[in-house]
């Protein structure tokens, strides 16, 4: 209802009156308990609260207390919730807002209080006939109540949001460019915002991630509508996560930067995943990204080394993008992807004639060194990969030897022939590790 929630009861017996009062009275002397009772569900519930500093979880134990009795209070005194009496609510639900919690989770946390004060009541109805009825008749009321409620939450929440978006975007621009020197706030909002995304804590690995839109349609339009995507690229990135909270993102110039806190066992494959179904997302609209990603860090102030491998994986992907992430590759990839002209002119003319000569062919030459190599020189297990015949791979084995001079049954031998497979002109090293690391 607009002008308020009806909390009048229907007429009931006098003994059900009394149970009522007694009922709803013992709830109300026991609403920080409610309270508490709420916290502890919506911080293992709720990633937002379950993370928050313990001024901004005290803000919301006294809220849920103070619904509790403004609600039961009002069932004591039979008379109706007004908006003038719920003011609190609305400048709460600001404050969440602002905080970034979503309004998904900010209504959820009002419903799991109605849920702890019915929980209440029903412990203090007792074992008589009018208490049980008694009880009965305030499901309808605290329902009403806490529809009421909502409304009035998320009306406030909504009327906030575009202000509250465009704060958010500041603060996080703001406290990555700190976290980009190499500091930590040691308090105020930006150090809530910190802890909100999971970065303070010297037990959980960050990584940074760097992304640039490139040329193409989205570039060529307008200077806003550029600025648009690269915002729209900011929101996918924030929204990409494996530990249940949003990553820190802003734009920063050219890049759109990332600092995501990775989960519990500190692996990266699950977000390196995530980054690139987030780049297959947005190709449809018309947007190619270039995603780098650091290697794992647990401090603050080797956060500007990671942006600074982020910005070199970048570097390192062929014109049309991609993702190339720095934990997912081993150090022999990462240093074919930094080869240059000298090291490809180093290659046996030899062994490049042969691979050329090979890939024309159909690659089956570089198709058994990998397999020869994947299989731990072990020539049974590489005719397996290959489901070929062992005396087939003992065969191409002669054959690769007469071409290429080079005996793969020996480590500095095959070790030369994969370098000069991943460096081959028109084979793009870039590219194959980019593959490898998106299977």
């Amino acid at each position: 209802m607009s002008s308020g929630s009806q909390l009048l009861p229907a007429s009931v017996s006098d003994p059900v009156h009394i149970e009522r009062a007694r009922i709803v009275g013992c709830a109300y002397e026991h609403a920080d308990a409610i309270a508490d009772d709420v916290m502890t569900t919506i911080r293992g519930q709720l990633a937002a609260y379950g993370t928050a500093d313990p001024g901004f979880l005290t803000d919301v134990h006294d809220q849920l207390a103070r619904l509790s009795r403004t609600g039961l209070g009002a069932l004591l005194e039979r008379k109706r919730v007004t908006p003038a009496d719920v003011t609190y609510v609305r400048q709460a639900a600001v404050r969440r807002a602002r905080s970034g919690v979503s309004l998904v989770d900010y209504i959820t946390g009002i419903r799991l209080a109605q849920r702890a004060i019915w929980k209440s009541l029903l412990a203090h109805t007792g074992d008589t006939e009018a208490g049980r009825e008694a009880v009965l008749s305030l499901a309808g009321p605290l329902a009403r109540y806490t529809d009421f409620i909502s409304t009035q939450a998320t009306n406030a929440f909504l009327g906030c949001q575009p202000y509250v978006e465009a704060d958010s975007v500041r603060d996080s621009q703001a406290l990555i460019d700190t976290l980009l020197a190499g500091t930590l706030p040691v308090g105020g909002p930006y150090r809530s915002v910190a802890t909100m995304h999971g970065i303070g804590d010297d037990r959980t690995k960050l990584v940074v991630v760097t992304a640039v839109v490139l040329e193409g349609p989205v570039r060529a339009g307008s200077a806003d509508r550029f600025r648009e995507t690269k915002q729209l690229v900011s929101a996918a990135a924030a929204r990409v996560g494996v530990n249940g909270l949003r990553t820190l993102s802003a734009v920063r110039g050219e890049e759109i930067v990332a600092i995501p806190a990775l989960a519990r066992d500190g692996s990266a494959d699950q977000l390196c995943d995530q980054l690139r179904a987030m780049r297959e997302e947005l190709a449809p609209e018309g947007i190619t990204l270039a995603v780098g990603v650091s290697t794992a860090v647990t401090e603050v102030s080797q956060i500007p080394r990671a942006h600074q491998q982020a910005q070199a994986a970048l570097a390192l992907l062929p014109e049309d993008g991609g993702v190339l992430a720095l934990p997912q590759m081993t150090p022999f990839r990462y240093l074919l992807l930094r080869a240059d002209d000298t090291t490809r002119q180093l290659v046996d003319p030899r062994i490049g004639a042969a691979l050329a000569d090979d890939r024309v062919r159909g690659g089956t030459v570089a198709e058994t060194i990998r397999a020869y190599a994947a299989a731990d020189m072990n020539l049974r297990e590489a005719a397996d990969i290959l489901c070929i015949h062992l005396n087939t791979a003992k065969y191409r084995l002669g054959r690769i030897q007469e071409l290429t001079g080079r005996n793969v049954r020996s480590v500095n031998d095959l070790v030369e022939l994969l370098v000069a497979i991943e460096l081959q002109p028109g084979h793009s090293g870039r590219h194959d590790v980019l593959v490898a690391n998106e299977v």
